[in-house]
């Protein structure tokens, strides 16, 4: 008991409570429980400020050696070797001493000490500072030591302004009094921080554990309907041999083309369906050999098609029903999509969508489904962005938005306007990179200055979530491939080039690839490999090839070769935009992400998903099968070469695992 009433009194001590501690104190020896006379040692006696005081001066005369002596003595290795802050901080005090008698020498500075402060700095870089080679934020200055003049270079002149180095005292100033003072700091303070830290791993943990369920959840659901496909494929075929059977025992014959339409039913893809069509069924045994070889990984390609949905009444609730109502139609709407099966059932789906107009992409009515995209209601535009991101995620689909000229001015306004942690930004976001597939809307998208507002958006990625960090980087190399969208980069070169620098050394590897398409893209305009060359782009992209991938390496040599290439006029760029609009690859993947972290939940007794359709929405069968319009195969480029043809980042991570 008594070790409880020492850790209050050293609390209040240390928050400055002096009259609480003397009554404490007081009532402690009243009620017999005297605390020892070095319990209440307060921590203002400390000999924090000398040590501050000294530190500080160290710093403002440049004494190096004296200053990195009294921080390792007094800043305790834990704090410098695992809190991301001291480390930022020491990294800039060693850019700092590095540069200090560049700034403060009158005429030229001593050769000698300066390049020992350089070597210094360099071997910094080499041990302790090469943990945050990876880091954005830091990855310029891996280039200082070998830049002739830094005090002219573009990427260096803010080291040497005065406002840098008064912003970095301060900061080191607040550092050392919150760290000195952290070392006295009262052991009920630390239990109660250690037991916070704790209480938030162990959500961090749970929610981790939620998230694989629901991926889980997914796949399980995904199987069980074309498990449940398969049986009902299988029970029509068993159907129909019996009835064989019964003909046959009443001495009809049983024709070749019979059996062999029965075995292409039985056999699931086209290449399965190819050799069922080659099996000679004059010979005795031969289909039935077939079959028993296949059997294993057969896959039935006959899926139940979904029951028509009464569109007219949809669309009618969906523009003047209640918000709730409006967003669990969204919801059931999208899992038709992202729930059934590839193949002849999605396609269906899809096809009767587009055949109601289900968007009203085709309708000038004030008052439309696409409309909602506006709504009031945070989750009614969330689940519309969802339900757009996932038509998007289908060549048909996008095909299909692109025919209404409002649909990408709505996106693009939303983009603007929408918190960049939320869903719905995350959705418009997918969606608009989906867009850039189509050569007609990346043109409008590269005129309405998209490209602008991306480059603003990945300056800060700390805000951005994995799912908004690859598609935006994906977005912009997209546009950069067109002409059009290079020449909008060579208007802001250097604030282009410098956004695609720091995100080589993200460490988020999904994005190399489209960083790397989008500076080699971007390379091709003379200007802008001048503006690259100034800032010593070439000295950057050999700083990954120490320790990059074997195909990170090849595509960064490329990339080199691009920025040394032979100089030529902005203007003998070819100029595409007169080309006709070429076919679109087929490019179709429907990530799990869509129907991630779902916020809406019903209530008891409330209808969801497919049961929620099919019992208010249920519509006289309707199902027109269409032939698929003819796409061309994506077309595969060595991994060695950056990216040359719009790609979005689910084909991608299908097509070229990392």
């Amino acid at each position: 008991g008594i070790f409880l009433y020492i850790f209050i009194l050293q609390y209040l001590d240390y928050a400055e409570f002096e009259e609480t501690v003397k009554v404490f104190a007081k009532e402690c020896k009243i009620k017999g429980k005297p605390l020892p006379k070095t319990a209440g040692v307060s921590s203002r006696d400390s000999k924090a400020l000398p040590v501050q005081k000294d530190l500080l001066a160290a710093f403002e005369n440049g004494e190096q050696k004296a200053f990195f002596q009294l921080w390792e003595e007094h800043i305790s290795s834990s704090v410098r070797d695992n809190e991301p802050a001291a480390q930022k901080l020491e990294f800039y005090l060693h850019i700092y001493f590095a540069t200090y008698l560049l700034k403060h020498s009158v005429g030229k500075p001593d050769k000698a000490e300066l390049e020992e402060r350089i070597s210094h700095f360099k071997a910094y870089l080499e041990t302790k500072g090469a943990a945050l080679s990876q880091t954005t934020e830091f990855l310029p200055f891996y280039a200082l030591p070998f830049v002739p003049n830094p005090m002219v270079h573009p990427s260096f002149k803010e080291l040497f302004q005065d406002s840098w180095t008064l912003d970095l005292r301060t900061r080191l100033e607040k550092f050392l009094s919150l760290t000195l003072k952290a070392s006295q700091t009262p052991r009920l303070l630390t239990l109660f921080k250690e037991n916070g830290q704790c209480n938030k791993e162990m959500l961090q943990h749970l929610h981790q554990q939620l998230v694989e369920s629901e991926h889980r959840t997914m796949t399980y659901l995904k199987r069980f309907n074309k498990m449940q496909a398969d049986y009902h494929n299988l029970i029509g075929v068993t159907a129909e041999l019996v009835d064989s059977l019964e003909a046959t025992v009443n001495g009809k014959m049983i024709t070749p083309e019979y059996l062999q339409s029965v075995c292409v039913r039985l056999f699931s893809n086209q290449m399965r369906q190819s050799v069922a069509q080659s099996i000679d069924f004059t010979r005795p045994g031969t289909a039935s050999t077939m079959l028993r070889a296949s059997i294993a990984p057969v896959k039935m390609q006959d899926v139940p098609l979904l029951p028509s949905l009464d569109y007219e009444k949809l669309k009618k609730d969906l523009i003047t029903g209640s918000d709730r109502l409006k967003a669990f139609l969204l919801q059931a709407l999208r899992w038709r999509l992202t729930t059934s099966y590839p193949g002849e059932q999605r396609d269906t789906v899809l096809q009767a969508y587009i055949n109601n107009d289900l968007l009203d992409c085709h309708s000038n009515c004030q008052r439309n489904v696409l409309k909602l995209l506006q709504s009031k209601s945070e989750v009614v535009r969330q689940y519309m962005a969802r339900l757009i991101n996932a038509f998007a995620s289908l060549a048909e689909g996008r095909l299909y938005l692109s025919q209404n000229p409002l649909l990408l001015r709505l996106l693009e306004e939303r983009l603007k306007a929408e918190d960049k942690d939320s869903l719905t930004w995350e959705n418009v976001l997918g969606a608009l990179q989906k867009f850039s597939l189509r050569r007609a809307l990346q043109s409008a998208m590269i005129k309405d200055g998209l490209i602008f507002w991306l480059v603003d958006v990945l300056t800060d990625t700390d805000s951005l979530s994995d799912y908004t960090l690859e598609y935006a980087v994906a977005l912009l190399m997209n546009l950069c491939l067109r002409s059009a969208g290079k020449k909008m980069c060579a208007r802001i070169a250097n604030h282009v080039l410098k956004v695609l620098s720091d995100l080589l050394g993200h460490e988020n590897h999904e994005i190399q690839p489209y960083v790397n398409g989008a500076l080699y893209s971007i390379l091709a305009i003379p200007s802008v490999r001048e503006e690259a060359r100034a800032m010593g782009m070439e000295e950057i992209l050999r700083c990954f090839i120490k320790e990059g991938s074997a195909e990170m390496i090849r595509q960064i040599e490329f990339i080199i070769k691009q920025l040394n290439s032979e100089p030529l006029n902005d203007s003998a760029v070819s100029d595409d935009e007169e080309e006709e609009e070429d076919e679109e690859e087929d490019q179709d993947i429907m990530e799990a992400d869509l129907d991630k972290d779902e916020i809406l939940q019903p209530q008891l007794g409330e209808l969801t998903g497919e049961k929620l359709l099919t019992t208010e929405y249920l519509g006289i069968m309707t199902h027109t099968p269409k032939t698929k319009k003819k796409l061309f195969p994506s077309v595969q480029q060595s991994i060695d070469e950056p990216l040359q043809r719009p790609v979005t980042p689910g084909y991608h991570r299908t097509a070229y695992p990392m």
